[in-house]
């Protein structure tokens, strides 16, 4: 890398309007792009909407983003124009979503939103679906989901100790977008699964609160590949409530893999719906065998706050179902196919439907 030497631009100058947005509290610890009015102009030519319609609006905090704001914070981010359409999308999903509205994101849970994009948009603005795709390096997953943080901060005043309460917050906060690799995929795409035509662009906003790798590269069964995701989803430490749901980020390889035996996602959601247990001796060992009479959330049986477990019986009356619904579990195929290796992206959700909260919305509409 050669630092470019132009006589046109006074690199002091840049350094000071950069300096000035940090000042201001325009920024989410990075740089930002600055924007000026022929910039913004160029992002709200991508949208017939008016740049006054609100778009989002958190009424407890009496603010509200707009179009014009989205795009503010969308060219801050470092988006190009074409890639409004999508941001636009994203929050429009936000909206549908029952807990941004209601300040999860301020909560101390540390929660962050996470876009997944379907259709030929993928193409068009270019945003990744193999290979690193929770990585770094590809400019629209980065600013798409940084348009969205920063207007979190700018917009909704969701600064880190300020109303932003996250005890230790996750890198999703930065930004966490992704793009399904269709191509590579043995099944419909998460966009056809739930109703979209192949050919519409989607995006598929979640809540969530962390993401986590699973080494599977040597197993060909498909029991052993399901049971090993059962294991994350149903670790202690992930049961915060009495409601478990999980993304399910599978690599084309592992998809592959059931697909080849003839399971469809169906068969995953039943197998892994099934096997996800805890035996409620597991859950009094670590202080989580009752449920807080207000909040729902887990704590010990001896604790005044207390109520019985209510959580989804097996057979076995000792051991308790993680998940309330086989719906509590969706499924999205991502990555290269040059390893074994998925995700299990834990989502948000606090007495939700018995299906997975998420939202969805055609982008460009």
């Amino acid at each position: 890398m050669t630092p470019t030497s132009t006589p046109e631009i006074d690199a002091t100058e840049v350094r000071d309007v950069l300096e000035y947005y940090f000042q201001q509290d325009w920024t989410d610890g990075l740089p930002v792009v600055p924007v000026t009015e022929s910039l913004l102009a160029e992002f709200l030519a991508t949208t017939d909407r008016d740049p006054a319609a609100a778009v989002f609006t958190i009424a407890h905090l009496n603010r509200t983003l707009t179009v014009r704001t989205a795009a503010i914070n969308a060219a801050l981010a470092g988006c190009k124009p074409e890639y409004f359409p999508t941001v636009l999308a994203a929050w429009d999903a936000i909206a549908q979503e029952p807990h941004p509205a209601r300040g999860i994101w301020q909560s101390t849970t540390g929660t962050a939103p996470f876009l997944v994009v379907n259709g030929p948009v993928r193409d068009r603005i270019e945003l990744n679906r193999a290979g690193n795709i929770f990585g770094s390096g590809h400019r629209a997953n980065a600013t798409i989901g940084r348009a969205i943080r920063l207007g979190c901060i700018n917009v909704f005043g969701l600064h880190p100790h300020k109303l932003d309460q996250a005890t230790q917050g996750n890198p999703s906060k930065y930004a966490a977008v992704i793009a399904e690799n269709e191509e590579q995929s043995p099944w419909p795409s998460f966009a056809v699964e739930h109703g979209h035509a192949p050919d519409t662009d989607v995006a598929t906003m979640f809540v969530i609160r962390s993401v986590v790798h699973i080494e599977a590269r040597h197993s060909m069964e498909p029991e052993q590949l399901a049971l090993d995701f059962v294991d994350t989803i149903a670790r202690s430490g992930a049961l915060i409530h009495e409601y478990t749901s999980t993304l399910l980020v599978l690599t084309p390889e592992h998809a592959a893999l059931f697909a080849n035996a003839g399971w469809s996602k169906d068969d995953l959601r039943g197998f892994v719906f099934e096997h996800a247990t805890r035996t409620r001796a597991d859950l009094a060992r670590v202080g989580k065998d009752a449920l807080s009479n207000k909040s729902r959330w887990r704590l010990p049986a001896a604790h005044p706050d207390s109520t019985p477990d209510t959580a989804s019986s097996s057979d076995d009356p000792d051991t308790i179902r993680v998940l309330s619904h086989p719906t509590s579990v969706q499924i999205v195929v991502a990555g290269a196919d040059n390893a074994g290796v998925s995700a299990i992206v834990e989502v948000f959700t606090l007495n939700p439907p018995r299906e997975i909260p998420f939202s969805s919305a055609v982008i460009g509409s």
